[in-house]
């Protein structure tokens, strides 16, 4: 749906208005200030204050959070062992570089999301690149970018990642006033900062929830998601007292897994029928969900049955929390359910099901914002309606 996207009118806009001369390669435009990049967000908001704009114009007004509060989180994120980046991953000598091969080694870390490998891995483009111009380095980078992408047509977060990483690495004025070294020595330089932010996303998100999690409280969560994993992981850490209602989450079952996990942290936790959701909600104090991609209306895409969950407790006034990293936001504008490309699954009934009879096999929904409450990023604590305005910073 990109042609339906605010970021796509905006910046269709924009190319129309510029003038055609910029495009002639004898004449040289003074540099002007990049756009707020993820980075520029996180390390240094706002140069003049160290306040981001978007906690002066909206924190006040939502009263959701603050700067010192994020700062917070980031300073605990980056002072915990856990938080940590990754250990780079050796290539074999010899071996021709192929960046799915790098994908691929990234990948097996079971803690990494398959986003931040694929970010990792084109980091490892730029370093391993024989390019001798900008130019070459670029379209090399972007052939990468798009075998990832191809890799797996139906992740959200794969190809949300890779735009990212194209937007923030390459968008630096300075590179076209640089010899090519230094340029690509400051390409490099990007990426795997890039990549430390991405690491670090889990952990900030983690810190930032606690103050929602109150002792006694009973939290439902649906599908496994590594960020709110970490979130509940937190909670127990700081001698929280809390329970989890966690759905079984068929057809693959994650709630087997998230219950396993949550009973090696001695959390209390109760197994639930998928549709058991709407009879036990009313013992239920808050959800807590992630996504798989986070789109320009503020809504999310996460795996089936997230949105009848949203909708059976924004009717009980239940709050719905996201737990999503910024890397996740891609722009998307989806109308309904079948606005979204097939991501299809295969379903075991146990049973034989006969020719004629016809299987729902698609992977996620598509919850809309109105249903949601908070979504917590590595940006800081947003509420729906300012995710747009988070996705146009983050891609212009």
């Amino acid at each position: 749906m990109w042609w339906r996207s605010a970021s796509f009118i905006l910046d269709k806009q924009q190319n129309d208005a510029v003038p055609k001369l910029r495009n002639r390669p004898d004449t040289l435009t003074p540099p002007s200030p990049p756009p707020l990049s993820m980075t520029d967000t996180l390390q240094n908001p706002n140069p003049q204050n160290n306040i981001s704009a978007y906690y002066q114009t909206r924190a006040a007004h939502h009263a959701v959070v603050t700067s010192d509060w994020l700062a917070q989180a980031q300073a605990a994120a980056g002072s915990d062992p856990d938080g940590a980046p990754e250990t780079a991953v050796p290539t074999v000598a010899g071996k021709p570089f192929s960046v799915i091969d790098e994908f691929n080694s990234w990948r097996r870390q079971p803690d990494l999301a398959e986003a931040v490998a694929a970010i990792r891995a084109l980091a490892a483009v730029i370093r391993n690149c024989q390019a001798t111009t900008m130019m070459e380095l670029e379209i090399e980078l972007k052939k990468a970018s798009d075998s990832l992408k191809l890799w797996d047509t139906t992740s959200i977060s794969l190809t949300a990642g890779c735009d990212l990483f194209m937007r923030y690495v390459t968008r630096t004025s300075a590179l076209e006033y640089e010899d090519f070294n230094s340029a690509k020595s400051r390409l490099i330089e990007r990426a795997e900062k890039f990549g430390e932010i991405s690491c670090k996303a889990r952990r900030i998100i983690a810190m930032l929830s606690q103050d929602f999690i109150f002792d006694g409280c009973t939290i439902l969560v649906h599908g496994f998601s590594r960020v709110v994993m970490e979130v509940l992981k937190t909670a127990a850490q700081s001698k929280k007292l809390f329970r989890v209602f966690c759905t079984e989450g068929r057809p693959d079952r994650t709630g087997l897994r998230v219950s396993n996990e949550l009973a090696k942290l001695d959390v209390p936790v109760k197994l639930l029928i998928d549709s058991a959701v709407a009879y036990t909600m009313d013992e239920v104090d808050m959800v807590f969900v992630g996504a798989d991609g986070v789109v320009e209306s503020g809504g999310i895409i996460n795996m089936m049955g997230t949105y009848q969950i949203a909708l059976v407790a924004h009717s009980m006034n239940k709050p719905v929390y996201v737990a999503a990293e910024s890397y996740k936001f891609a722009r998307l504008y989806p109308l309904d359910q079948k606005d979204m490309g097939p991501a299809l699954r295969p379903i075991d009934f146990g049973v034989p099901i006969p020719s004629k009879v016809e299987v729902e096999t698609s992977a996620w929904d598509y919850t809309p914002p109105q249903y949601l409450t908070l979504l917590f990023t590595d940006l800081g604590v947003l509420t729906p309606s300012v995710v747009s305005d988070e996705l146009i910073q983050l891609y212009l």
